[in-house]
């Protein structure tokens, strides 16, 4: 293991074993691509420990193949390390039909309180909300709510957010925040996405 010098030692009465060990919260923001790429690397990660996983995705559509679902989904009933469970909470991105917001809106609020649930009742040692900044960032979700339901989750659960827009509390609150910006993307040169590479 690296051997990190940390800039500051908290005096929160901790061992250096005890601080090292606890839960996080974790945020990929940032208009860069990669946010939920990041957030699934740290599944895997996860996975290899022996941990059980959840994975919610909250906007991306129920009807998109996601490569990281199939490869976690094998991964989990392999039996060679932690179990993999994964929700679709959201019927599409904000640009499809009007009508369709509420649906969404209302299948958010669902997915967070089974979240919630799950937290209670320390389902998962790792929690993947993909895209759970977007509903926050829209008003479906309050985020000082979030913070809160974080802050008080009992055990050592570590919980990853990703998506656009982070709201200022969750940043303030989470331990570890990851802004990804875009230097450069093929899309601004008309290229659309491709497999392999966006799913």
């Amino acid at each position: 293991m690296p051997k990190g010098q940390p800039s500051v030692v908290p005096e929160d009465g901790l061992t250096t074993r005890q601080r090292r060990n606890r839960p996080l919260v974790v945020v990929h923001t940032g208009v860069g691509k990669g946010k939920s790429t990041a957030a699934f690397g740290l599944a895997l990660r996860a996975w290899n420990q022996g941990w059980p996983i959840g994975v919610f995705q909250f906007v991306k559509s129920a009807k998109w193949k996601v490569g990281e679902e199939n490869a976690l989904r094998v991964l989990g009933a392999s039996g060679e390390g932690g179990s993999v469970a994964w929700h679709k909470m959201g019927e599409g991105w904000s640009w499809v039909q009007r009508d369709a917001q509420m649906d969404n809106e209302q299948k958010a609020r669902e997915g967070w309180e089974q979240v919630k649930r799950n937290l209670a009742a320390e389902r998962y040692k790792l929690y993947v909300l993909d895209e759970f900044a977007y509903p926050m960032h829209w008003g479906w979700i309050d985020a000082d709510e979030v913070v809160s339901v974080l802050r008080d989750r009992p055990g050592t659960q570590h919980v990853v957010i990703t998506g656009r827009n982070a709201p200022e509390a969750l940043v303030d609150f989470a331990d570890l925040v990851t802004d990804m910006s875009k230097v450069k993307h093929p899309m601004d040169a008309g290229q659309k996405g491709q497999r392999g590479i966006e799913w």
